[in-house]
């Protein structure tokens, strides 16, 4: 029974030891294995991995891209105001030993050393610019270039810094509304200026259209008074050969215009004397020529 009791306990042991003497490294794992303090291994594959129990230490980080989403801080424009810049970033850690050198393989330790890179080169780079050109002209090159900056400086503690993004630039909340009416301001301006632009086109167009009309006008009256002219030439060389033809149907025909211009309006009385010709064909359709051959 003792014996049995004792390999019971020697298996214990053994197990015990065993699984000491073993670590797992995962495909999302780096591992460093320390003996007596100084790193004797790193960079583990994925896998089962031995080591000295009670002798040597394993240290395992995170291999994947991991974010630094901290809370939005305050920086200064070249103009000395204010902005809330709400970032994030993306590192790795891609040099294990140098990372637990320089961090003491803490993760925390490594994310505040590196939001303080992050936010000084942030205020460098917006104390450079005015508001315009952050928030809608050079955002793209203010990344490009905290992260290039920031890099170089993470790769004292084994990381590689994979992109910084602005999520967002607001202002703060006493300045808002100063800077809404000075937008405001400039907005009412720029439309002034198109409304004036937009009268003296407008004036300039209706002069244009009102020349055209006039000289439109001015040859349509040449030529009109043209037609006219010829038309009333035309007219007398037909009334002059109606003449030739009958002179007494002529004067009988020029007789009848005239009573019908005379009645036109409505009239039903004329104030003439008893021999004018206006009477010649009022009662003898021959006219006054007619009343002297019935004289003779």
């Amino acid at each position: 029974m003792n014996r049995f009791y004792a390999f019971l306990t020697a298996l214990a042991i053994l197990v015990v030891v065993a699984v000491a003497s073993t670590f797992q490294v995962h495909v999302t794992e780096r591992a460093i294995k320390l003996e007596l303090g100084e790193v004797v291994a790193a960079d583990y594959e994925p896998g089962i991995h031995f080591k000295i129990p009670f002798y040597q230490r394993v240290y395992k980080f995170d291999d994947r891209i991991l974010t630094l989403d901290s809370s939005p801080d305050r920086y200064l424009t070249a103009e000395q105001k204010n902005l809330i810049v709400d970032a994030f970033v993306k590192w790795e850690i891609v040099d294990t030993v140098q990372f637990f050198k320089s961090t003491g393989g803490d993760e925390q330790r490594a994310r505040g050393r590196l939001h303080q890179f992050v936010e000084n080169q942030l205020k460098d780079e917006f104390g450079k610019r005015a508001i315009v050109e952050v928030v809608s002209g050079e955002r793209n090159e203010i990344m490009q270039a905290v992260r290039e900056i920031v890099d170089e400086k993470a790769q004292d503690l084994g990381i590689n810094v994979v992109d910084v993004r602005i999520k967002k630039v607001d202002l703060p909340e006493s300045v808002l509304t100063s800077v809404y009416d000075r937008m405001t301001k400039e907005r009412e301006a720029v439309a002034q200026r198109f409304r004036a632009e937009g009268r003296e086109e407008a004036q300039r167009i209706r002069a244009e259209a009102n020349r055209e009309v006039e000289e439109i006008a001015a040859e349509a009256y040449r030529e009109a008074q043209g037609i006219r002219g010829e038309g009333d030439a035309i007219a007398a060389n037909t009334y002059a050969k109606a003449y030739r033809e009958d002179a007494e149907f002529y004067s009988f025909y020029r007789s009848l215009l005239a009573y019908e211009e005379s009645f036109k309006g409505g009239r039903d009385s004329l104030v003439l004397e008893p021999d004018s010709e206006f009477f010649d064909y009022f009662g003898n359709s021959s006219g006054r020529s007619g009343e002297e051959d019935s004289d003779e």
